[in-house]
């Protein structure tokens, strides 16, 4: 058993097995003709249940053709063109090549006496991703597992600079719309469900400054400490840019910790066009980039900024056996002391070999590139009257639903909508995600390959409308 150990004796059979299974990934996304198989869950669980993990294979090429079957073959692929649904990106290969060496080397970032030169990499890119922000001198970060757990350590450290033990008193402002995360967060953090205020957003989807203000007074007027107001820069659902100037303004006005979760948005740091409508992100406490969404990184890869350093003592902890005090006095750098985790991946080299070999301009014009089809996609929809779409995209998402010329029920219509998100789905064609607005059944293409052409979205378009015209058709049938 000894041979599959990763060692100065096993270098060649590490060699071999891992191109082995890299010509089999390259294999099947050279003959990907569809994003996704249409495979069921009743259809693939069965055969994966099978599988008696007490009874190893002892041969890479018999597990890699068991893989095939289990996992390969009906992956969904987001490399496709005509996957379109969630924040996921197609990666890029100098990423992919850093995510090969990590694995292997496999440092923990968590101390620097287990990873060195890692522990330098990492913090140079906190460096430029904080510069990049407009953060200041003192800005610092950490690389984090995405934006959930970015969200959560940002506004521990907001509760901890509130400065109060009434955790009954403190309160989150943040739109509507803003990502789950922060709820998630203001519970996990002790926080009760009243704790997060949500507040309204324009036409645009974007937070209303007049309410927040409104919101901000009557916090005050009641006693009650907002603890963060939490500013999105690229909304799960829509792209939109909550208005960060005015934001950053009535922040500092009230002395509240101003969070912006990046995300999504963090794309906009590197684009050549777009880079103006982050303007306000400098005036930030924290913020959440998700260098797997717009950067085009493998998951996992994502950080949290702050403007001062010194706020991230809130998540330090010494432990004797693993970064005691005296090491600080020393000038050892242990990432631990920043970080929620301990354990945790050397994930910015992947993006640190994807500035060495594309630039930050080669990422930024890919994210344009996207941006720009969404506006293309935008014009379609807003020309075809199959269609109705809610709002012009800032980013690269476009959220729409057919419109039967037929129908007027709107329950119908949702039904409509449902039925060909799902069937498209169940054919493989085609992956779109949904969402709800005012209460009804919207479609969402969130569009973050650059190798997606208007041309298949007008395919897409008119797969949704066959899928939903004939569940339309079918349902009057029974009608009959």
């Amino acid at each position: 058993m000894r041979s599959h150990l990763l060692n100065d004796l096993t270098a060649e059979h590490y060699r071999r097995s891992v191109t082995e299974g890299v010509e089999r990934v390259a294999a099947k996304l050279a003959a990907t003709e569809r994003p996704f198989t249409g495979v069921t869950v009743d259809a693939l669980a069965p055969r994966i249940e099978e599988i008696d993990l007490d009874r190893p294979l002892h041969d890479t090429t018999a597990v890699l053709d068991e893989l095939e079957e289990v996992y390969l073959r009906d992956a969904v692929y987001f490399h496709h063109p005509r996957y379109v649904a969630h924040l996921n990106c197609p990666v890029v290969i100098p990423a992919l090549i850093g995510e090969a060496v990590l694995s292997a080397v496999n440092s923990s970032l968590d101390t620097w006496d287990q990873s060195a030169g890692g522990t330098l990499i990492e913090r140079r890119l906190v460096d430029w991703t904080a510069a990049r922000l407009g953060l200041g001198p003192a800005a610092d970060g950490v690389f984090t597992s995405g934006g959930t757990q970015s969200n959560l350590q940002a506004l521990l450290l907001a509760r901890e600079e509130a400065k109060t033990d009434d955790l009954a008193r403190l309160r989150i402002l943040a739109s509507e719309i803003s990502h789950f995360s922060v709820r998630k967060s203001a519970k996990l953090l002790g926080l009760g469900p009243e704790a997060v205020i949500a507040v309204p957003v324009d036409h645009d989807q974007r937070m209303q400054t007049v309410a927040l203000a409104h919101e901000l007074e009557r916090c005050r007027r009641e006693g009650l400490v907002p603890m963060a107001v939490v500013a999105t820069a690229g909304t799960t659902d829509f792209g939109s840019i909550d208005p960060l100037p005015e934001i950053a303004g009535l922040a500092a006005q009230y002395g509240v910790w101003l969070h912006v979760d990046a995300a999504y948005g963090c794309g906009l740091l590197v684009s050549p066009t777009r880079r103006h409508l982050l303007d306000g992100i400098e005036h930030a406490d924290s913020v959440t980039v998700d260098y797997h969404k717009s950067f085009f990184q493998p998951v996992s890869s994502s950080a949290v900024l702050v403007r001062d350093a010194a706020t991230l003592r809130h998540a330090t902890y010494h432990a004797d056996y693993l970064n005691p005090r005296r090491m600080v006095t020393e000038r050892i750098p242990n990432q631990v002391d920043k970080s929620l985790q301990t354990t945790r991946r050397f994930d910015a080299l992947k993006l640190w070999m994807t500035l060495r070999v594309m630039g930050a301009d080669g990422i930024g014009a890919l994210f344009d590139e996207v941006c720009d089809l969404a506006r293309e996609g935008w014009r379609m929809l807003a020309a075809d009257p199959r269609f109705d779409v809610v709002v012009q995209p800032t980013l690269s998402t476009l959220v729409f639903r057919h419109i039967p010329a037929a129908v007027t029920d709107p329950a119908e219509i949702d039904r409509a909508n449902l039925y060909a998100r799902k069937a498209l789905f169940a054919s493989g064609d085609a992956v779109v995600a949904g969402t709800k607005v005012a209460g009804r059944h919207y479609l969402k293409f969130t569009l973050l390959n650059p190798e997606t052409t208007a041309a298949d979205l007008a395919t897409v378009l008119d797969l949704i409308a066959g899928h939903a015209e004939q569940y339309l058709g079918e349902s009057l049938d029974r009608a009959c």
